[in-house]
């Protein structure tokens, strides 16, 4: 009993004293947050009285330099707020693996930038209290992000989870920078067409008869049948710019796998639907003539640009080959009308690229300061500065208002390539950043003038409306990352072989009979659910 007794009284001392430290730990964190908020500013620069500092886990492509607090922009920013940030980087390829591993650990920062954090672990993490609502925060300290979401209703409903909350800031392009949106239309090389006197295809007949052209020329005038008609990485690309010449993908690339019937109104799954059967028949007749390069399901986008470098490709699907193959003679096409007169350009990215962009957590003692250290970049003062730097430094202005970078950058005397002489200066190189993009200060290849011409000719016949990604609960994605995913996996893989050829077109009713047995009437009550909180 005496042993007992002991053991009773030491357990109750234990319990005091937890419960003491615990409410010295609350103590000491309300106590933290009197002093930030007291160092304060609500307004005006510096953000802070005194210096804080701050951690972020960071992404980084290969372009960019290994210290990002040595460039302009944030030398020059931690100077001006009083906000000094530390950019734990980490490569893009390794980004997803890391992170979660930095969030199981809960060993995490005081914010996620540049970290590619997906819908489903906002709403995961948002719900566990790792990742702190913005909504409070973002009506009172972020001016700038809010006149955004007031402008665009779909930034809204894309950025809220299934909660009511809003946890992070995204990527956000203008709705109206077409060739932002469109990133990677079919590209033909206008000499060619020239060469073959042929017009600049507008219909699907007229494109493979181009390619075909293209196969039995040798156009590149070397002697050798070395021509590749098209050429990229995947047919997936491929897929979502013709299928809307089969009235197909009519809300855009946020959505592989519904869209609206424009017939009835409904959402309609339409991966199994008979319109599609027939852009995959289309495709897998230009495969099976030779009309598509034979290695594309192997090669990486290396190789392919180095095929366009070489002079061999008519058609191909990327960013710019001004930029990547050195070679200004290629022309962007429209949207291409299709065999029962459907002309739609369904090859459009959302707005919101990335939805989680930027993420402050709990560990984050400071979370007004670094909302309207965010904040800033989604104005025009913030977002011209970020993507240009500074005027006669960085840029110059052009009589007619326009901006370009200044000959050190474009033309380096030291032969640092633009994007290696962008880098002493700016981090936004490989994307994925946190802000706001228009062309009047953004110079990438989408602003080049056969960019902007491609995005005039898509303006005829692009989509009405462009939905940015659904947001889904705990159990929906559940169910979605695992029999949805399988669901995927299937259709992917027999996409590929209906157009190599290894699964005949025949088979095709007993290949749909199959995606409805993995579970597509469930995975249709899911879209449809999300549809009605997103439409909300």
């Amino acid at each position: 009993m005496k042993r007992i007794l002991v053991a009773i009284i030491a357990l109750m001392l234990l319990v005091l004293s937890a419960c003491g430290s615990i409410k010295d730990d609350a103590k000491q964190s309300t106590e933290a947050k009197t002093v930030a908020k007291d160092n304060f500013n609500e307004t005006g620069l510096p953000i802070v009285k005194e210096p804080i500092d701050l951690t972020f886990f960071t992404g980084k492509s290969t372009i960019n330099t290994d210290k990002f607090e040595e460039t302009l922009v944030w030398n020059k920013y931690a100077k001006k707020t009083g906000v000094n940030v530390n950019f734990e980087l980490v490569p893009f390829e390794s980004l997803t693996e890391k992170r979660n591993l930095v969030l199981a650990s809960n060993d995490y920062p005081d914010a996620f930038y540049s970290a590619r954090v997906t819908a489903a672990d906002l709403s995961k993490y948002g719900k566990q209290g790792v990742f702190i609502p913005l909504n409070d925060l973002i009506n009172k300290y972020a001016p700038n992000f809010k006149k955004l979401l007031d402008e665009n209703p779909d930034m809204r409903k894309g950025l809220t989870m299934p909660d009511g909350n809003i946890y992070s800031f995204p990527s956000f392009y203008d709705p109206s920078f077409l060739p932002m949106l469109i990133g990677t239309p079919i590209w033909l090389k206008q000499e060619w067409l020239d060469h073959l006197d042929m017009k600049e295809p507008e219909t699907t007949e007229e494109f493979y008869q181009f390619l075909k052209a293209v196969k039995d020329t040798d156009l590149n005038g070397n002697g050798k049948a070395d021509e590749i008609p098209y050429s990229g990485v995947g047919t997936g690309a491929l897929i979502d710019q013709l299928k809307g010449a089969w009235g197909l993908g009519t809300r855009g690339l946020g959505h592989r796998f519904v869209d609206i019937n424009p017939d009835t109104n409904e959402l309609r799954f339409f991966r199994t639907n008979d319109k599609y059967k027939e852009v995959l028949e289309y495709v897998h007749t230009l495969y099976k003539e030779g009309l598509i390069d034979q290695e594309i399901f192997t090669q990486d986008s290396n190789q392919q640009y180095a095929k366009g470098i070489d002079n061999r490709l008519g058609a191909s699907m990327l960013p710019n080959p001004t930029m990547l193959f050195n070679d200004d003679g290629f022309i962007g096409l429209g949207a291409l009308e299709g065999p029962h007169g459907d002309q739609l350009y369904s090859h459009v990215k959302v707005p919101m690229v990335h939805v989680g962009a930027f993420v402050i957590t709990d560990k984050n003692k400071n979370p007004e300061a670094t909302v309207r250290w965010m904040d800033h970049f989604y104005s025009e003062e913030g977002a011209l500065f970020y993507f240009m730097g500074e005027e006669g430094k960085t840029y110059e202005k052009a009589s007619d208002g326009s901006l370009q970078f200044t000959k050190e950058i474009t033309d380096n005397p030291n032969g640092l390539s633009q994007d290696q002489a962008l880098a002493k200066y700016f981090t936004w190189l490989g994307g994925s950043y946190p802000g706001y993009v228009k062309e009047q200060w953004f110079k990438g290849s989408e602003t080049l003038p056969n960019s902007i011409e491609t995005g005039k000719k898509a303006e005829k016949h692009v989509i009405d409306e462009i939905w940015n990604t659904f947001n889904y609960t705990d159990e929906e994605t559940s169910y979605l990352q695992s029999q949805g995913a399988d669901m995927d996996a299937y259709i992917n893989e027999m996409e590929a072989k209906f157009i190599v050829g290894d699964a005949p077109f025949n088979e095709w009713d007993k290949y749909v009979k199959n995606v409805e047995k993995m579970g597509l009437e469930e995975y249709m009550k899911i879209q449809e659910a999300a549809y009605e909180r997103y439409m909300k």
